[in-house]
């Protein structure tokens, strides 16, 4: 059945170096919208250059980019590895100018720089040397993140998106609202709509966490897997990457409705609210 949603879109900025962590990223975007976008009403949107853009002579071209696709994205993704990528006469790179364009106009960047190995005669020394002064110029800005191979940046990105939506849009009270914008200021929703809103697997945590003879809900990351458990119940298969985003997504979605609240500063623990315990009581009879 078709559904309204409301369209955000994610620019892609990196040099040529990380097409692999690029492609991740589609991916990761791409399983956040099959397991969220009905509930939420919400679609993330991949957006880069080479996907968005088209042949344009009337301009520099990284003024064409920036206009046309830079521009009406609503948050930006940036991947380093050993180089900082083509000057554009303004500015170090066009990466470089696509993030610092971006930041300019008080919109979030989520930057990445990878620390995997490379042959030294592979380097290209300028490069690598502007890289590093560009490093250091992020970290004066604010904070970054670094990944070892491929398996631990899709892991941290994984998270990490997930968590830069729920901290920066409560999905659900942006759609309620109307035509928010992406990170603006969400307004107040009636609990008649929150039960439709929620996933089916937030809806069964909440249940079974209502039950629970602590009422509180574990989040537990250890080597080779995860778990989220409420009432004796495991909900993730750490084989399963896709288990494991799903009931994540379902856990952010139960905090961004304030069903749930952390308890402590870990983020391990979490327990249900009043309000989760009233629409716990609803949907119990419906979930089981």
């Amino acid at each position: 059945m078709a559904y309204k949603a409301t369209v955000f879109s994610v620019m892609i900025a990196s040099p040529a170096d990380v097409i692999e962590e690029r492609n991740i990223i589609r991916d990761i975007i791409h399983e956040w919208n099959d397991i969220n976008s009905k509930s939420t009403k919400c679609v993330v949107l991949p957006v880069s250059w080479e996907t968005h853009s088209a042949p344009d002579l009337s301009g520099r071209a990284q003024d064409i980019i920036n206009q046309n696709v830079l521009d009406n994205c609503d948050l930006l993704i940036g991947v380093f590895w050993t180089r900082l990528g083509t000057p554009t006469g303004d500015f170090e790179s066009g990466t470089v100018e696509e993030i610092k364009r971006h930041i300019n106009e008080k919109k979030p960047a989520m930057v990445y720089f990878s620390t995997a190995p490379v042959a030294p005669e592979s380097l290209d020394p300028v490069q690598y040397s502007a890289l590093k002064e560009f490093k250091k110029w992020c970290l004066d800005q604010g904070l970054v993140e670094t990944y070892d191979n491929i398996s631990d940046f899709s892991d941290k990105f994984r998270r990490q998106i997930q968590i830069k939506i729920r901290d920066n849009l409560n999905l659900s009270q942006a759609v309620a609202g109307g035509a928010q914008e992406f990170f603006g200021e969400a307004n107040s929703v009636s609990d008649g709509a929150v039960e439709e809103r929620l996933s089916n697997e937030a809806q069964r945590l909440l249940v079974e966490a209502a039950k629970d003879r602590n009422r509180i809900i574990t989040h537990m990351r250890y080597i080779g897997g995860q778990a989220i458990q409420t009432n004796g119940i495991n909900f993730v298969d750490s084989k399963d990457q896709r288990s494991i985003a799903r009931w994540e997504a379902a856990l952010e979605q139960l905090q961004g409705e304030k069903l749930i609240k952390p308890r402590g500063v870990k983020g391990e623990v979490f327990e249900v609210t009043s309000r989760g315990f009233d629409i716990a009581d609803k949907l119990s009879p419906l979930v089981g």
